[in-house]
C-alpha cells in the first residue's frame, strides 16, 4: 500500500513518513502545492494526506483540481485546530476526512487505515481470506492462528492483494502501489515476492492469472463455486 504525504512544514512531514514507513506503507512525500498536485494526479497511492497552507498552490485548489480531473484517491486534510470553515470547505471541495493539527499520529494512522479500506470495500481492520488473516491495525499475519513473519514488501503485496481480494491485479499495477517513487522498480521482483509470500503463508490463496497478474481467493469459495458449476 502507498500514501502520498503534501505537508510543508519539515518536522511534521518527517514524522508523518516515518509513521507510516514504520506501519509498512511506501511512502512519497512533497512540500510544495504544485508539485503535489502533480503526483496526485500521475501518481498510484491508496490514500492522501493534504495539508492546506501549502506554497505553490493552496490545498484547497489542490482537491479541486483534483476531483475536477477524476482523481478518486483518498484524501485526509490536514486543517487547523478551532477552524471549522476549513474542515467545511475540504469536504465540499472532496476530502473524505480530516484531522485537526496539532494531532495524535495514531489518530492519522487509523483514518487512512479506515479511507483505505472503505475504498477497498472492507468495514473491518481485520481481512480474511480462507484460514489466512490480515489485521491491518496491528499488521500481524496470521495462518490459521500461526504467527507468519514477512518483511515489509512482502507485507505490503499481501495487503493489497487481499485489499483487493477476488479482483486480477496486474504485476505493473502492483509495482505502482509497492514501491515509492525514488525506487528502482522492476515488475519482474513481483514474481519473486509471490513466491516468498506462497512458501511462507504455506496455503493456496494468490493465484497466478497467466497474462494478466495475480488475484487473491477464498479456496473454500473457489472449490464452492467449482463443485457449483460441475
Amino acid at each position: 500500500m502507498k500514501i502520498l504525504v503534501i505537508e510543508d512544514e519539515p518536522a511534521i512531514n518527517r514524522q508523518l513518513v516515518d509513521a507510516f514507513k514504520e506501519a509498512n506503507y511506501a511512502v512519497d512525500s512533497t512540500g510544495d502545492g504544485e508539485e503535489g498536485e502533480y503526483m496526485g494526479e500521475t501518481g498510484s497511492y491508496d490514500a492522501i494526506i493534504l495539508d492546506l497552507g501549502l506554497p505553490g498552490k493552496d490545498g484547497i485548489s489542490v482537491l479541486k483540481s483534483w476531483r475536477a480531473g477524476g482523481v478518486t484517491t483518498p484524501v485526509l486534510i490536514l486543517t487547523a485546530r478551532g477552524v471549522w470553515s476549513e474542515r467545511v470547505e475540504g469536504i465540499d471541495a472532496g476530502a473524505d476526512d480530516y484531522v485537526a493539527k496539532p494531532y495524535q499520529i495514531e489518530e492519522v494512522l487509523a483514518r487512512i487505515r479506515a479511507l483505505v479500506r472503505r475504498a477497498a470495500g472492507h468495514v473491518s481492520s481485520e481481512i480474511t481470506c480462507g484460514p489466512l488473516r490480515l489485521d491491518t491495525k496491528s499488521t500481524r499475519v496470521t495462518v490459521e492462528g500461526n504467527p507468519v513473519k514477512l518483511t515489509s514488501l512482502e507485507y505490503r503485496l499481501l495487503s493489497y492483494l487481499l485489499h483487493h481480494m477476488g479482483r486480477v491485479v496486474s504485476r505493473s499495477e502492483l509495482v505502482e502501489h509497492l514501491y515509492e517513487q525514488d525506487f528502482d522498480r522492476d515488475s519482474n521482483t513481483i514474481e519473486v515476492f509471490i513466491g516468498r509470500l506462497r512458501k511462507k503463508l504455506g496455503v493456496d490463496v494468490i493465484k497466478t492469472v497467466r497474462g494478466l497478474g495475480y488475484c487473491a481467493e477464498d479456496p473454500a469459495q473457489v472449490d464452492g463455486k467449482a463443485a457449483a458449476d460441475s
